[in-house]
């Protein structure tokens, strides 16, 4: 089992921003100077679908594993010694077109998480492939669980079995349910017994919805330790380690979970 009480401090930046629609060289210029602005965090989160908004174009907007924007985030990342989060729409090697949240690191290396609901209103799983498995990436020591918008419905795909310390949801999520949002995120908090942060957009997109933004980062009761409301910008908190681990030791609820498997089908 591993000593969380010895996790260093993480400086976590959200970006919180209108997006251009359908426009990825639009949008990777308008995150030029807000990425400056979250120099000195540890790991830095942009919206879902940041280069795009979240469009159904899939065939028409799908860049290439080593398209354009990664390798601006690897470049990104690079600079500013931060891992940067955020999904787009890919193309992968079998053809399929996904819901691809990049995890690009200081190093220049990648890992990357596929988007497992599809939001089925919008048709969304009628142009994108759906994901296989959750993934756990690593940051300073921390175990981050990275899910995507609808995925946030889900709480058996939620749930942690994994020794998770921060559940990461990125999100296009309009303003017309955002009851739901600010309900399910301390929800997912406290039943996993983590801290939660999550990046929405601001805004309208192409298609008329607008977004509230209500980005925030909770504590493993479901606390609000950052709130951006409607703001455009950086928002940025420090995770403590200790904290979560001390949580844990006085309310061990996670040594009572049920134990299950989850099905790819």
């Amino acid at each position: 089992m591993r000593d969380i009480s010895l996790l260093p401090d993480l400086k976590l930046a959200l970006i919180q921003t209108h997006l251009v629609w359908q426009n990825a060289e639009a949008n990777r210029a308008h995150f030029e100077s807000l990425l400056a602005q979250a120099r000195g965090a540890d790991l830095i989160v942009l919206p879902e679908m940041f280069s795009t908004g979240f469009s159904m174009q899939s065939a028409e907007l799908a860049e290439a594993e080593d398209g354009p924007t990664t390798q601006w985030l690897r470049e990104k990342a690079q600079r500013l010694d931060a891992v940067i989060a955020g999904s787009l729409i890919i193309q992968a090697a079998d053809g399929s077109y996904r819901n691809r949240l990049l995890w690009a690191r200081p190093d220049g290396s990648l890992a990357y998480y596929d988007k497992r609901h599809l939001f089925r209103m919008a048709g969304e799983h009628k142009h994108y492939r759906a994901g296989e498995q959750q993934v756990v990436l690593k940051v300073k020591g921390w175990q981050v669980r990275p899910l995507i918008c609808y995925d946030l419905r889900f709480p058996v795909w939620s749930r942690d079995g994994q020794d998770t310390d921060l559940l990461l949801y990125t999100a296009n999520w309009p303003a017309l349910r955002r009851q739901h949002w600010n309900r399910l995120l301390p929800a997912r908090a406290i039943e996993n017994l983590c801290y939660v942060a999550a990046v929405n957009r601001i805004g309208e997109d192409g298609k008329g919805f607008v977004y509230s933004g209500d980005s925030q980062v909770l504590d493993f009761q479901g606390d609000t330790q950052l709130a951006a409301e409607a703001a455009d910008g950086v928002f940025q908190v420090t995770l403590k380690g200790n904290e979560l681990a001390a949580y844990r030791e006085r309310f061990p609820a996670h040594l009572d979970a049920d134990e299950f498997q989850l099905s790819s089908s």
